[in-house]
């Protein structure tokens, strides 16, 4: 088995505010969606600003991944879970860059100014008012965001079996850098 080298500072940094910040939002989306008056409003008031941070820091953790490639995955890992890891994590950036992006359509089609910390900075509208396409967007935002939920729990799922079961230094090299 091949020790796996530590990620970079700033690609730790980044997964683990944007951890963080995901899985408040989707925390913040499913209580949005069972809740009505007050609350709603303040979970509304957290979830575009917290979408919009959650955008372009996936944009920048591209721009780092792009820039500083991950350390190689073990050589005796099977090739269908190489395979696997590879794939989410390209679902995993399409999910984090398409779903504020589809939010952001949806109160555009919806005709919703859309405030990022009270009403001083307010986003522009990124597609024309059409009910019918904030419908639709509506209901994509929502697939997209238990798909995210899905994926956000097999990557826990394989990043413990990778620490508790395997043992093979993936866990570890987004934890700490390894001492050479």
């Amino acid at each position: 088995m091949k020790t796996v080298e530590s990620f970079a500072l700033p690609s730790r940094v980044l997964h683990w505010v944007m951890a963080v910040m995901i899985l408040a939002m989707l925390l913040i989306g499913v209580s949005m969606a069972s809740t009505v008056g007050a609350d709603y409003d303040r979970l509304v008031a957290l979830h575009r600003p917290l979408g919009i941070a959650i955008l372009v820091l996936a944009i920048l953790r591209l721009g780092n991944r792009l820039h500083t490639p991950p350390p190689s995955l073990p050589r005796d890992l099977p090739p269908v879970m190489k395979l696997g890891a590879h794939a989410s994590h390209v679902l995993l950036y399409a999910l984090m860059i398409a779903l504020p992006l589809v939010g952001w359509g949806m109160l555009s089609a919806g005709a919703y100014p859309i405030p990022l910390w009270g009403q001083s900075v307010l986003l522009p509208p990124i597609l024309p008012h059409d009910p019918m396409l904030w419908a639709w967007l509506r209901w994509t935002h929502t697939v997209l965001a238990f798909l995210l939920f899905g994926v956000v729990l097999a990557h826990i799922a394989a990043a413990l079996f990778h620490g508790l079961i395997r043992r093979d230094g993936v866990l570890r090299s987004m934890l700490w850098r390894e001492k050479p």
